[in-house]
């Protein structure tokens, strides 16, 4: 089926959000503006669904998904503290270790994080801590399954692959709490 998608502008730049029969399958932000969010968007998700044919149409379903998700994720940038565990999101790609690291990864409450032996540790695999990073890097709904939370050991804030690195990942800890990250 073909995707829908929804973009749109947000506090944390462009913001696209990509949905296939009834789940989340991919979102992207802190792009320059929308066009560029979705853009992205596509080219991560295109090795997963090539470009349709014409003929192809989404799903009205899919759409509507694709744009309640979009407010949340805009109200979200915006520093309302929405609840974003909730949302459906693809994880049929991924191995049981992989999906156990993104359940556990989407329980870290707002404003709290975890470092990557912590995330580990509670998706059953203690000492898996790069394989856990691997899945952060490569998380195709960021926000929704919140690796900004995952933090090194000692509580240093580690890497981040979103667009401006670091500085969102700092920007996007600092939304949700009152701590300042260095």
């Amino acid at each position: 089926m073909t995707p829908s998608f929804s973009a749109g502008a947000s506090e944390l730049g462009g913001l696209a959000v990509a949905v296939s029969n009834g789940v989340v399958i991919g979102v992207s932000f802190g792009n320059r503006n929308v066009q560029a969010a979705e853009t992205a968007l596509r080219r991560k998700l295109d090795q997963y669904w090539p470009a349709p044919d014409d003929a192809a149409e989404a799903s009205d379903d899919d759409l509507d998904l694709a744009e309640q998700v979009l407010d949340q994720l805009q109200r979200f940038a915006g520093g309302e503290p929405v609840d974003l565990k909730k949302i459906p999101i693809a994880v049929d790609h991924l191995s049981k270790f992989q999906q156990r690291v993104v359940k556990a990864c989407r329980a870290i409450k707002r404003g709290a994080t975890l470092s990557y032996g912590e995330v580990a540790a509670k998706a059953g695999s203690s000492g898996a801590a790069r394989a856990v990073g691997s899945v952060m890097r490569n998380n195709r709904t960021p926000l929704i399954v919140p690796c900004h939370r995952v933090v090194a050991a000692g509580g240093r804030i580690g890497g981040f692959s979103a667009p401006d690195g670091l500085v969102m990942k700092r920007r996007l800890l600092e939304l949700e709490s009152d701590v300042q990250f260095r």
